[in-house]
């Protein structure tokens, strides 16, 4: 391929990062054969996180020979029980033909690092700040799975600049408009202000698009 197309490529992705990549398939961008979620929120749960991944893995692989998973690194899969197995070992164990996006965790595919601590700057005057991604208001029950009120008490309201959502698909203004008791609702939980930080989709089509050239480059390399 040209290194800008994903027509040979399926995707995996955690269904926390659903609302960003369906909007990068409507528009085009991400013209996929196949786009494959697993439950939000499994990051509480590795054992079943990586059972969703490998199947939706293998599942991808039946649509095509290349698939790209969309998950953070060591933020997203954490297993006590075995610390020594990371998300790299198990993405490395489906294939030569498998790739992980380089990203942390799905804050850190909408805005970097530098970004991030810049927007802290920008709207909280350098206090600690809540990151989240529009999936984790979305999908509240799953990604805060077993959460009640006074575990969010013990965590976030240490985070004294507040919750701000890495916002590149508008969904936390629709929200607040549409449903403004389940905001208020989700607001009163968290007990922190929540506010929406529009973000383009530059570093996360700059981070899919290094993963199709790595693949590409992957198979170009089998064949000679």
């Amino acid at each position: 391929m040209n290194g800008n197309s994903f027509a040979d490529i399926a995707v995996v992705a955690c269904g926390t990062m659903s609302l960003e990549l369906r909007a990068l398939r409507d528009s085009g961008f991400l013209d996929t054969p196949a786009l494959l979620f697993t439950t939000p929120g499994l990051h509480q749960d590795p054992r079943e996180l990586e059972r969703q991944l490998v199947s939706r893995i293998a599942k991808a692989k039946e649509r095509a020979d290349k698939v790209l998973v969309v998950f953070g690194g060591k933020f997203c899969y954490v297993n006590v029980d075995d610390p020594a197995r990371t998300m790299k070992k198990v993405i490395a164990e489906q294939g030569p033909g498998v790739a992980r996006i380089d990203a942390t965790q799905c804050m850190d595919m909408l805005a970097s690092e530098e970004e991030r601590e810049a927007i802290t700057q920008e709207m909280a005057g350098g206090e600690k700040v809540w990151f989240m991604t529009p999936g984790w208001i979305k999908f509240l029950r799953e990604v805060f799975k077993g959460w009640d009120k006074a575990r969010a008490n013990e965590n976030f309201p240490r985070h004294t600049g507040g919750a701000i959502v890495l916002d590149a698909v508008g969904y936390l203004d629709q929200f607040a408009a549409e449903q403004p008791e389940k905001f208020l609702e989700y607001f009163d939980w968290m007990g922190i202000p929540i506010q929406a930080y529009p973000v383009t989709f530059d570093r996360f089509k700059h981070l899919l698009l290094q993963k199709v050239q790595e693949l590409d480059g992957i198979f170009a390399n089998t064949t000679i």
